[in-house]
């Protein structure tokens, strides 16, 4: 137990202190996590043998992480991706595999140890890379999306490769046996480890079907996963419901990720394969949201071990015994990968930067590799030398691959997107408004005034937003409404209001400062993003500051109000006092905001900010407080009315009945 605390303790430790110095490195997590297990493994040598047990166990991540993705993939979106998946995902694994087992033959490999190996080598990882494109936000663009292609494919792919790799065998090649670093002892290792000791029987019985019963098996695995996925998870999560405890929900997710990786296991098939479908299916599910809130931390926390075990596991005595070798083959593999993806996208069609993505981020082997190599230890297929140093180089390649994500990242700023070398548009018309920027904010703003009969110039450095403009009628110029060029000839001059919509902050300052430089007179409406950009907007000189979230959120408070028993007028005028409060309290504190000191550390801001909030407090008691004792002496007038109707009513009828009496 205390062996147990200590090694958890290690493991923690590295991690709490690596990945934050690597996020603020602008490094990334994942290589933060792997810098941590080599520091704690071959480093300092605080961990030893059982980070291969702990790395069975973490894969486990992978697992939970393609459940995750799936829960963010409706079964037409994925319908739609089957193009990618088999021409795309397809013909890289089929390339890889030949340019990599041609490789191996020149250097003197047999046939079949070169097929092994081209059949290591064609896998990537998905565990970085789609860790490393969700950080970045990068998986809902096309480079993503087609990446994510790929990766999908090749874990599909493991399942025939598994198959086919005993085929290869050379008899009496390891003796029987075999070793193996970071990866699985056996082909059912990977799924031994999520599905416990239980799976073996029931392995040893599927083995013995014939192929007609193995395949229906199969099929009749997934349709299970997708029943129970469509009609089953419904009712339990009602019946979970009705219990008001927090940890059932955990419970439930994780039982619906553990059960399907099981029961895929059981058919022979991935367990990351059916989680993936499990998701897919529950994409559409109302309680989507819940069941990744429930899983993402198990996720990551997986993750994160996974890719420590695999820093603790290079084995850098067997690297530093051949170092020029090793790295060789292992940049030789990644040169041979990249080509491979590159040549790809250019087939397919991607753009310059999503090229460089697929291309960069697929180029390591992955880690699926560490099973396969292992597999082929103990089949006999790969020598133990030669598959001591593949696994190295599948270690070492991923090391490498947040490395590639950074040089991306260079690659992408310095790269300029097709519509940059579209010049801009020369402008033919002035009007007496100008509106720079015409994102959602503009938009509204441009179509209000037209709707008005006013004429608007409308500058955008966006090209395609203004190619839709013109799609649906609306005259706009292509420009970078930054550009004081640009703002002469759009009429700045002669204008009567500039209406300074950008959604970069910086250019939104710089055309007001510019603005009202030029034109000391000119009427300047400004969109700010927050309270610091409302300042910094009011220093440079605009008239009218809209906070681009302020209205629409005091909206949201009136419809809470009205919702909680005031009426609309009530509402209606709470929001008027607190506007009212609030755009004071904010030029008041305009006053006291210092340019490049974050109001935290600001004492005078935030001992005055501290006291308006009081105020504000106050005054809208008192304003809701005058308001219902108006609104009660009216009631009180009106039942008095209503009182003395009814006597006169009254005292009517009795006059009535005196008369015929």
């Amino acid at each position: 137990m205390e062996n147990f605390l200590l090694q958890a303790t290690i493991y923690l430790a590295a991690a709490v202190i690596a990945v934050p110095l690597a996020a603020r490195l602008g490094l990334g997590s994942v290589l933060g996590y792997l810098a941590a297990g080599i520091v704690i493994g071959p480093f300092l040598g605080l961990v030893g043998s059982e980070t291969a047990d702990l790395q069975h166990f973490a894969e486990f991540g992978v697992v939970m992480m393609l459940f995750l993705i799936g829960l963010e993939l409706e079964p037409r979106n994925l319908w739609d991706m089957r193009h990618r998946l088999l021409g795309l995902g397809g013909a890289q694994i089929l390339l890889t595999m030949a340019l990599v087992t041609g490789g191996a033959m020149l250097l003197g490999q047999p046939p079949s140890i070169a097929l092994a190996l081209g059949t290591v080598f064609a896998l990537s990882s998905t565990a970085i890379v789609l860790q490393t494109l969700s950080e970045k936000g990068l998986v809902q663009t096309s480079g993503g999306r087609s990446t994510f292609s790929v990766l999908l494919t090749q874990d599909i792919a493991v399942i025939p490769m598994l198959a086919f790799l005993p085929l290869l065998a050379i008899p009496g090649l390891n003796g029987g046996g075999g070793g193996g670093h970071g990866g699985a002892e056996s082909e059912a290792d990977l799924p031994e480890t999520t599905a416990g000791d239980h799976a073996e029987a029931a392995l040893s019985l599927i083995d013995n079907l014939p192929g007609w019963g193995m395949t229906l098996l199969t099929l009749g695995a997934v349709a299970l996963v997708i029943l129970l996925g469509t009609y089953a998870t419904r009712p339990i999560f009602r019946f979970i419901h009705a219990a008001r405890l927090r940890e059932l929900y955990t419970c439930f997710a994780l039982l619906i990720v553990i059960a399907t990786a099981f029961l895929m296991t059981l058919v022979g098939l991935s367990p990351a394969l059916g989680t993936f479908l499990a998701g897919v299916v529950l994409a559409n599910s109302e309680f989507r949201h819940e069941l990744e809130s429930d899983i993402e931390p198990f996720k990551g926390l997986l993750l994160g071990l996974f890719f420590i075990t695999v820093g603790a596991g290079i084995q850098f005595g067997t690297f530093f015994g051949a170092p020029f070798a090793i790295m060789g083959l292992t940049l030789g593999v990644m040169a041979i990968k990249g080509a491979v993806l590159y040549v790809l996208a250019l087939i397919f069609k991607l753009r310059p930067r999503d090229r460089w993505l697929f291309t960069l981020g697929l180029a390591q082997a992955g880690e699926f590799g560490f099973v396969l190599v292992s597999f082929s230890l103990q089949q006999n297929v790969l020598p133990a030398e030669l598959g001591e140093t593949a696994l190295l180089v599948i270690a070492l390649s991923m090391l490498m691959t947040p490395l590639f994500f950074i040089a991306f990242e260079q690659i992408s700023k310095r790269m300029a997107e097709p519509e940059d070398d579209v010049e801009e548009d020369e402008i033919d018309e002035t009007a007496p408004i100008i509106i720079a920027g015409i994102g959602r904010f503009g938009q509204v703003v441009n179509r209000m005034l037209q709707l008005g009969g006013f004429r608007t110039v409308v500058l955008d450095h966006d090209l395609n937003t203004i190619q839709l403009m013109r799609r649906f009628g609306f005259k706009g110029f292509f420009g970078d409404p930054a550009r004081p060029e640009l703002l002469h000839a759009a009429g700045l001059a002669t204008a009567r209001v500039l209406v300074v919509a950008m959604d970069d902050k910086d250019s939104s300052t710089r055309i007001v400062e510019f603005a009202r430089r030029e034109r000391p007179d000119l009427h300047i409406v400004a969109r700010a993003r927050d309270r610091v950009h409302v300042y910094e907007l009011y220093r440079a000189g605009a008239d009218d500051i809209v906070r681009e979230l302020f209205d629409s959120s005091l909206r949201a408070g009136r419809y809470v109000l009205e919702n909680m028993g005031l009426s609309g007028y009530e509402a209606s005028e709470m929001e008027k006092a607190f506007y009212k409060i609030d755009r004071s309290a904010l030029r008041e504190l305009a006053d006291l905001w210092v340019p490049g000191v974050p109001v935290a550390r600001n004492d005078a801001y935030i001992a005055r900010a501290r006291e308006l909030n009081k105020e504000l407090e106050t005054a809208l008691v008192d304003k809701f407080d005058s308001d219902e004792a108006a609104r009660k002496r009216a009631a009180d007038f009106a039942e008095d009315e209503e009182i003395a109707e009814e006597d006169a009513i009254q005292q009517e009828k009795e006059d009535a009945e005196g008369l015929k009496a």
